[in-house]
């Protein structure tokens, strides 16, 4: 089976290396993986707190791929010789004033609905189990499952296993995909009995799928002597704090409908340094060490397009949640090239039910 693959993000460089494990001949295009969103993403493997109202198929499907990262992470780690970074460190939503203790309380009033239950916590329940948390948090929640990763390790750990069963990664744009041929912008024309897109908000411009870019402006900081930093992920109602074994700290991020632009603003820098401030004061003395944007792949509903269209298996759109789905979007992929048919647990995210919604 020779297969190609548009686009080495987290989700291109999964499918590619578990399609190589089934046996094939796996070629993956992209001009510049530094671009992936995942580059830039923070990592959190939280299906629950990244839970909205409406979504309870996406929940579903978040839970399902969360449930498969530590064995998917193990996994990689072994193949690849490198370590992805996978962490059990739960999260702790924070409500600041009076308004996120309303909205903390109607998310877990959902997520009990949706049979996902987790703890409310007073705030000094809260400030024991974090003690870097600023003196003025009002309670929280706290999600004992989730868990994070670190993506760039993980994507560098998905080339090397790649590599090591024979994938090939090719530094050149699509310009056409059909259902076993992509022509590159350098002249080439690639064959192969099946074609995989899955090249972010890009895809748009080889196939009919509805995306557009969601920019996020994500700050990394550095660990100094005198910061004291939490050991679970912090998350406000618009603003994360994540902390890595490393020392890093990612804290995250805009969202912002501009097209595709990648300019760091001091508005972005300077909203999420105070937002961010507001729930770790230590933040303070760390270093700041980069200032990042990435372009999350976007649906009009926000839920991945997980379909075959027009021969082409497609796998894209999956807004925050690339990293979290990228075990479930690649098993599910590998099926569909394999077997001809996506699993069950995909069939809500066809393409045609933008269709049928109009």
């Amino acid at each position: 089976m020779r297969v190609i693959v548009v686009g080495a993000g987290m989700v291109g460089r999964s499918i590619a290396w578990r399609l190589a494990q089934r046996g094939a001949s796996v070629i993956v295009v992209d001009p510049d993986p530094a671009q992936a969103a995942a580059q830039v993403a923070a990592g959190m493997l939280a299906p629950v707190t990244e839970a909205a109202f409406g979504e309870q198929a996406l929940l579903g499907l978040n839970v399902e791929s969360a449930d498969r990262w530590p064995s998917f992470a193990a996994e990689l780690a072994c193949e690849s010789g490198s370590d992805p970074g996978h962490v059990e460190s739960g999260t702790l939503l924070v409500a600041r004033d009076i308004d996120d203790q309303r909205e903390l309380e109607r998310l877990a009033a959902y997520l009990e609905v949706c049979g996902r239950a987790v703890d409310a916590l007073d705030a000094r329940s809260l400030r024991h189990r974090e003690p870097a948390l600023g003196t003025g948090t009002r309670g929280g929640l706290w999600v004992a499952d989730d868990h994070q990763v670190n993506p760039r390790a993980t994507l560098d750990a998905l080339a090397a296993a790649g590599a090591k069963r024979g994938v090939v990664e090719v530094r050149a744009a699509a310009v056409t995909v059909e259902a076993q041929r992509v022509d590159l912008d350098d002249g080439r024309v690639l064959d192969a009995d099946a074609v995989v897109a899955c090249a972010g908000w890009c895809t748009r411009d080889v196939l009919a799928v509805p995306l557009r870019p969601v920019k996020g402006q994500v700050l990394r900081l550095g660990v100094t002597g005198r910061a004291v930093l939490p050991t679970h992920v912090i998350r406000g109602l618009d603003v994360y704090v994540v902390t890595r074994r490393d020392g890093e700290i990612v804290v995250g991020a805009t969202s912002e409908e501009v097209g595709p632009d990648r300019t760091v603003t001091v508005g972005g820098v300077r909203t999420l340094l105070a937002e961010a401030w507001r729930l770790v004061p230590g933040l303070d003395e760390a270093s700041l060490l980069e200032c990042a944007v990435g372009l999350r792949p976007t649906t009009p509903d926000g839920a991945p397009v997980l379909d075959t269209v027009g021969g082409v298996h497609v796998a894209t759109g999956h807004h925050r949640n690339g990293v979290l789905l990228a075990p479930v979007t690649a098993d599910a992929a590998a099926t569909a090239v394999y077997e001809g048919s996506w699993p069950d647990l995909t069939a809500p995210f066809r393409l045609d039910r933008f269709t049928e919604a109009r």
